[in-house]
């Protein structure tokens, strides 16, 4: 009698205890949103590939300047879904981690839409810059390595084909359009974390967004799980847990289901013709 209640009595002291939580096996496929700020900390160079001399009329120099940029909101099927985001990457295949906390991917940039963030000033007159993708982009391998059950850190190079269009501020003078390429570093403070959905809000699993910058909606792309969060800290997540307590309907109706307000460090990926800094967009709904 009394080796049977030393068990049970055993029993409740591990029942009492709280359940670990089990670490993330599967990150499933899904889009990471982003958002642009223009303080200067992105920008495209010219100085090691100049624009040719004559490309903004015949007595326009080489252009090897530099030219700050900053997001641009990308147009979606419904107005406001993603708020001010202007990047989306999308990872394209569940990642299952093996013994050793690792899981692998592939990646693809689906939209990106910058602009200058003042006027570009030449020879042959004032243009504005944008900046769009050009074609279908190349995918490459997103590596994700867990370091605690539910969060770690990534590497991912994203390759880049993009179109750089100035647009004259001169009435009647002609759009120019120069196509190029580059590939972004991954990120030294590329982090993950997992943050669970928020079941009362909208199920659509979708969003459709413009992917060519012709601010028309065209593509379809899945939101993301929750599983994988890019930047992700327990004080955004508090952030996030606070706005889902709002109003149900009025923060359905009305809020993005992505919210680019400043909460981590940006990331930013360096490579050979400038620099692309742009700061995660929490998925709250």
């Amino acid at each position: 009698m009394k080796r049977a209640f030393v068990c049970l009595l055993v029993f409740a002291l591990f029942a009492a205890l709280p359940a670990a939580a089990a670490p993330v096996r599967t990150i499933q496929n899904g889009i990471d949103v982003w958002h642009t700020v223009g303080d200067g900390s992105t920008f495209v160079s010219f100085d090691k590939n100049p624009i040719p001399k004559g490309f903004f009329c015949s007595k326009s120099a080489a252009f090897t300047g530099r030219i700050v940029l900053q997001g641009r909101p990308l147009a979606t099927g419904t107005p406001g879904e993603l708020g001010i985001a202007d990047t989306i990457v999308q990872r394209l295949d569940d990642a299952n981690f093996d013994g050793s906390g690792v899981a692998t991917t592939r990646v693809q940039l689906r939209a990106l839409q910058l602009e200058s963030v003042a006027p570009v000033k030449t020879a042959c007159g004032v243009f504005n810059v944008r900046v769009t993708l050009s074609g279908t982009q190349a995918t490459t391998k997103m590596k994700i390595i867990r370091e605690t059950e539910s969060s770690g850190r990534f590497e991912a190079p994203i390759e880049v084909r993009y179109k750089i269009a100035f647009l004259p501020t001169r009435v009647g003078a002609r759009n120019l359009e120069l196509v190029r390429n580059f590939t972004l570093a991954p990120a030294p403070n590329a982090t993950w974390g997992t943050l669970a959905p928020a079941k009362s809000f909208s199920r659509q699993t979708t969003v459709l967004v413009d992917t060519d910058g012709d601010q028309i909606a065209d593509t379809y792309v899945p939101r993301t799980s929750g599983s994988f969060v890019v930047g992700w800290t327990p004080a955004w997540e508090k952030a996030v847990t606070e706005r889902r307590s709002q109003n149900t309907k009025v923060y359905q109706d009305i809020q993005p289901i992505y919210d680019c307000s400043p909460g981590p460090d940006p990331e930013c990926h360096p490579e050979a013709q400038g620099i692309h800094c742009s700061t995660p967009c929490m998925y709250i709904q």
